[in-house]
């Protein structure tokens, strides 16, 4: 009997993965969007860039949770429902701590953190073990998730108007324990690892490094740690612009960019065919230059067609750049160490990158941007054109730099 017919009828099997994806990410998109705009709502603004730095920390600890823990001892469903409990009982703790201290209210959403992160890898061994073609099976299932967050933007912000509000919260500790308990009726997937001895070279992703070591990859991985620390300052702080430049319902915009990210997943193998890896990557990169550049000029003015093109870009600056950079990495890897390296990628770029960019943002922020209407948006210009230039400056270097014949690049020079 196949896993995927334990888990009961084939044609059910989707579905079920489907809705585990789509609240996985609803749980995300509930409060990562608004809690930028509750934060300063609530005279929390200063700390606003701690709120996204407990991401990257719990993406670096992540990894030996799982590969000491959830991959060797206890079955992938029934961790994944016991964390998604825990990080919702969490969550409904976020408002009680926000009433007690900026400190404890950092704190709390780090606890969450440390239970939600896991589940990212978790909910992808739960669904790869349970289909039988993976290329084609796979980006289906996993486009719920982006649904999932798009309608957690909607229902948060258009629909609660609750951007600065508690009820952010409660909405995301709701969807948790509703996928904790669901995850106890998914499939059953033993633990991956069971019985293999553990090695920290291989949690860590050494070991995938050694295989991959050549000067192109490291241009790629160092470019990839690199673009992300300017990457940062938009997670943390294009909500708060957003609001500032007088739009309504700022996630709800917002939520646009993933409208474009699922649209361009479409018509993505269209582009990597005639591109290749190389110009794929320089057009993310490329996007986000062009992107900070429309936020920097409309600040000003508050021109909010401009700003709101930079959230449409969202589509290409995801798509072209972190989810060719896990191609081109699922190119370079043998089976053997196809999942250290994936991890290897997350580790550097989602975890180092995302937390010193998350801090350096934080203090700019801090230092630059202040005063009230026309004032305040100016203030956002200069603030703007620093990880601009700097995500350009990063792109230049990779174009450079990166040469490799390795991988299939149509038009590669």
């Amino acid at each position: 009997m196949t896993s995927i017919e334990t888990g009961g009828p084939k044609s059910l099997v989707g579905t079920r993965l489907s809705v585990m994806m789509f609240l996985q990410f609803f749980i995300w998109g509930a409060w990562y969007v608004t809690v930028g705009n509750y934060m300063n709502a609530h005279e929390m603004g200063n700390m606003i860039f701690w709120a996204y730095t407990v991401g990257p920390i719990a993406a670096i600890v992540s990894p030996f949770f799982l590969g000491m823990i959830a991959d060797r001892f206890f079955a992938t469903e029934r961790v994944l429902g016991v964390m998604h409990i825990l990080g919702g009982i969490t969550m409904f703790l976020v408002p009680w701590a926000a009433g007690v201290s900026d400190v404890l209210f950092i704190v709390v959403l780090l606890l969450h953190m440390l239970c939600y992160m896991p589940t990212l890898g978790l909910t992808n061994t739960l669904a790869f073990h349970n289909i039988t073609n993976q290329e084609k099976q796979f980006p289906i299932i996993r486009v719920f998730g982006t649904i999932g967050w798009i309608a957690a933007n909607w229902v948060v912000s258009k629909w609660l108007h609750a951007d600065k509000e508690a009820m952010q919260f409660y909405v995301t500790g709701g969807a948790c324990i509703a996928l904790g308990l669901y995850s106890f009726s998914l499939p059953h997937t033993p633990p991956p690892a069971a019985g293999k001895k553990i090695r920290f070279t291989e949690i860590l992703g050494i070991d995938a490094l050694r295989q991959l070591s050549s000067f192109p990859f490291y241009v790629f991985l160092i470019s990839s740690f690199l673009i992300c620390i300017p990457l940062a300052a938009y997670y943390n702080y294009a909500p708060l612009f957003a609001d500032a430049a007088g739009f309504k319902d700022p996630a709800f915009s917002m939520s646009f960019g993933q409208i474009a990210e699922i649209v361009f997943m479409i018509i993505m193998p269209f582009f990597f065919i005639r591109l290749g890896v190389k110009w794929m990557l320089l057009i993310g990169m490329a996007a986000w230059v062009v992107r900070y550049g429309l936020f920097a000029g409309a600040a000003d003015d508050g021109i909010l067609w401009m700003i709101f093109g930079g959230i449409l870009l969202h589509g290409i600056c995801y798509d072209f750049f972190f989810v060719t950079g896990f191609i081109y990495t699922d190119k370079k890897s043998t089976p053997e160490v196809r999942g250290q390296a994936q991890g290897l990628l997350v580790f550097v770029t989602q975890g180092l990158g995302m937390l010193i960019g998350a801090q350096i943002a934080g203090r700019l922020f801090n230092g630059m941007v202040s005063g009230e209407g026309d004032a305040l948006r100016a203030s956002y210009q200069n603030f703007w054109l620093i990880p601009c230039i700097a995500a350009g400056v990063i792109m230049v270097l990779f174009f450079l730099l990166f040469r490799d014949k390795g991988v299939n690049q149509t038009n590669e020079q």
